[in-house]
């Protein structure tokens, strides 16, 4: 980390991180974009069972705005977009595996 934190700066800093992938579909957005993956909008439809066209564009410009995913459009005709993460975005995967991790191990503690 870079700066030393307070209790309650840590907190902030953790919950600001928090509210930029919170929604009920911006981390499958993610996990479909790790690794490099380079999706155009109808793939991530496709493959996002019971997402909107609207809610998937809303999430998209979200994470867009915030940094995470790199909108690019070709000069095409039809227009050609296609999505990826930016390398920031990239840089959370460790974060959000390490997460992952961490919630099987309680599953595993309760025996579930």
């Amino acid at each position: 980390m870079g700066k030393a934190h307070t209790p309650e700066s840590a907190a902030a800093g953790v919950g600001q991180a928090l509210r930029l992938i919170d929604g009920r579909w911006k981390l499958v957005i993610l996990f479909h974009l790790f690794g490099g993956q380079v999706r155009r909008f109808s793939e991530l439809e496709r493959s996002i069972p019971g997402i909107s066209q609207k809610m998937l564009a809303q999430q998209l410009r979200q994470l867009e705005a915030d940094g995470l995913v790199q909108r690019q459009v070709h000069p095409e005709v039809p227009p050609k977009v296609e999505y990826r993460l930016t390398d920031w975005g990239q840089s959370l995967c460790p974060a959000l595996d390490a997460l992952l991790g961490w919630a099987e191990r309680k599953g595993e503690k309760a025996g579930v």
